[in-house]
């Protein structure tokens, strides 16, 4: 309780409103790319509380929104192969393919087990030596290190049935990418999870190079409205810099040994973000050395042609260039019980955050 006391006090978030209203000048676009920041934005009614002169925008800060459709189709073929587990993260598994999902793989018998971390799937892959264990990889800087320690863990067990599809990504990238296609942003809310691993220099560049402010933000209401109090400054006064909000938990340096695992099993590639198409050097891929481990490489499979949403804007909306009301399946044909896209799907999808906290 002290906990939500410090973080939640009305007196404290009515005392930063207010100086976020007397600060505030100039129209403002601030963008969160963290799905944590989406959902807790909308479940605090953050955007009722700030001056007009503010807007808030979700960008691809969904780790299951930006992947791709054909990774799900991948995935799928896999799991339809004989003698194969499949393992993957529970917002995953209803997320649609071109001709099905995993969860109506499951459904029809094959074996798709959800778990809640890699070390989850290196149990059952030590409990199930005959068969083919393949955890489904995804989410940024954030789950990465935790996929890259389980590859290692294997490796040291012995359990070479045991596998990663990776659709692991990185931040910056489509940061710079939204501001090179002329979105309207004056700002960033810098993931607080992922920057927790990576630390605070890697954003560095979008004040350098763009003139944006990026401030790390945690969670909570008073952390999100002191987080676009500094940003306001920042913009306001014109000295866009990096800055960590949320001290209590992230570091300038990071986590110097889980960039280090990061560094030792994956390197970069170019790969596909919804909204934003192929974005160079902007994925992880399994190295050479771990070859054993990397499920791209060791199945032989063919993927059906990959087939587009119809009507579904989630690409636009993770490109800050739409809010979810703007889709007209919203509401409507898609529902978190019957989704289209996968920002419907998502717990961090911004769809299901407007779904239910918005009355938009």
């Amino acid at each position: 309780m002290k906990y939500i006391d410090e973080y939640r006090n009305k007196e404290h978030v009515q005392h930063l409103v207010g100086q976020i209203r007397e600060a505030s000048k100039h129209k403002m676009c601030i963008m969160e790319v963290c799905g944590g920041h989406t959902m807790a934005i909308q479940r605090f009614g953050i955007p009722e509380l700030l001056p007009p002169t503010i807007e808030l925008i979700s960008g691809p800060g969904c780790p299951v929104c930006v992947t791709s459709r054909a990774y799900i189709d991948h995935a799928i073929a896999l799991a339809r192969l004989p003698e194969v587990i499949v393992t993957t993260f529970g917002d995953l598994i209803r997320v649609p393919g071109s001709s099905s999902s995993l969860d109506q793989e499951k459904a029809s018998g094959r074996d798709i087990r959800i778990v809640y971390s890699v070390l989850d799937a290196l149990e059952i892959a030590k409990h199930n030596r005959r068969k083919k264990v393949i955890f489904l990889g995804i989410g940024f800087e954030t789950t990465s290190p935790a996929t890259a320690a389980g590859i290692l863990k294997a490796e040291m067990a012995g359990l070479f049935n045991f596998s990663v599809l990776s659709a692991h990504k990185i931040m910056p990238p489509p940061m710079a990418a939204l501001i090179d296609a002329g979105v309207e942003i004056h700002g960033y809310l810098g993931p607080g999870h992922v920057s927790t691993i990576t630390g605070s220099k890697m954003y560095e560049f979008i004040a350098g190079q763009y003139g944006l402010g990026v401030v790390i933000s945690g969670f909570e209401p008073t952390d999100i409205l002191q987080s676009i109090l500094m940003l306001v400054k920042q913009f306001e006064s014109r000295h866009p810099k990096v800055e960590i909000q949320y001290n209590r938990v992230v570091k300038p340096e990071g986590n110097t040994k889980a960039l280090a695992m990061l560094e030792e099993v994956f390197e970069l590639r170019d790969d596909w973000w919804r909204g934003l198409g192929i974005l160079p050097q902007s994925g992880m891929k399994i190295k050479e050395k771990y070859t054993a481990f990397d499920a791209e490489k060791l199945f032989e499979i063919t993927l059906e042609p990959t087939r587009s949403d119809k009507g579904c804007i989630c690409g636009s909306i993770l490109k800050g260039i739409a809010k979810p009301p703007d889709c007209k399946l919203f509401r409507k044909a898609c529902t978190p019980a019957d989704p289209v896209g996968p920002c419907m799907v998502s717990n961090e999808g911004a769809c299901a955050a407007w779904y239910r906290y918005s009355d938009s």
